[in-house]
């Protein structure tokens, strides 16, 4: 049976994906313009790029989703819907062996995070000027790092050094201590992402 998203999440992205495209005083722009750092939402490229490679994986016959171990650890942190870690925000509980969510439950935790590591990305970046596919590109990498206050990344995407910061993707390919193949595609397509509006 293919993924079917819930109606709160299409919402949410119909209203991201209108924003994101959106005109704003006639012509639209050529280069998102830069916005205060508290206002930045991730647009519908961002969404898919996380959800492309975040699956919502581990369903099962019973339409429930359940959570699985990292693939880099073979153990914590353990995932479930679309990338969640931590804190079952349901039950209270750590998310571990045995946590299954409904899939709207699986977007509305996702809704609910995006907007915290879109905010953590504005605030680690500031004024800097920010294509909206490079604010995309930079959640999609916090969404699955964390690292966005320690990256050499974000220090190069602030002085300015787009070509460098690009660079930088390719360095966070490790989980575990080896490197994935599918942090090697994530970090690619984040990186054409972020340059997408250079071309």
């Amino acid at each position: 049976m293919p993924y079917q998203p819930s109606a709160p999440l299409l919402t949410l992205l119909r209203r991201l994906a209108n924003l994101a495209t959106a005109p704003r005083g006639g012509a639209a722009p050529a280069r998102a313009p830069t916005q205060p750092s508290g206002r930045r939402q991730v647009g519908a490229a961002g969404i898919a790029l996380i959800k492309r490679f975040e699956g919502c994986a581990r369903l099962r016959l019973d339409g429930m989703v359940e959570a699985y171990p990292d693939p880099g650890t073979g153990d914590a942190p353990w995932t479930i819907g679309w990338g969640a870690t931590g804190r079952d925000h349901f039950d209270g509980t750590a998310i571990g062996p045995g946590t299954r969510w409904t899939q709207a439950q699986c977007d509305a935790r996702l809704a609910a995070d995006l907007v915290r590591y879109a905010a953590e990305v504005a605030d680690a970046i500031g004024k800097a000027p920010t294509t909206q596919s490079q604010f995309d590109a930079l959640v999609s990498f916090h969404y699955n790092t964390g690292a966005i206050r320690r990256a050499t990344l974000t220090k190069k995407h602030i002085a300015g050094d787009f070509t460098g910061a690009a660079h930088e993707f390719a360095r966070w390919t490790k989980a575990g201590g080896r490197v994935l193949q599918g942090l090697v595609n994530r970090r690619a397509a984040e990186a054409e992402l972020y340059t997408s509006d250079d071309r």
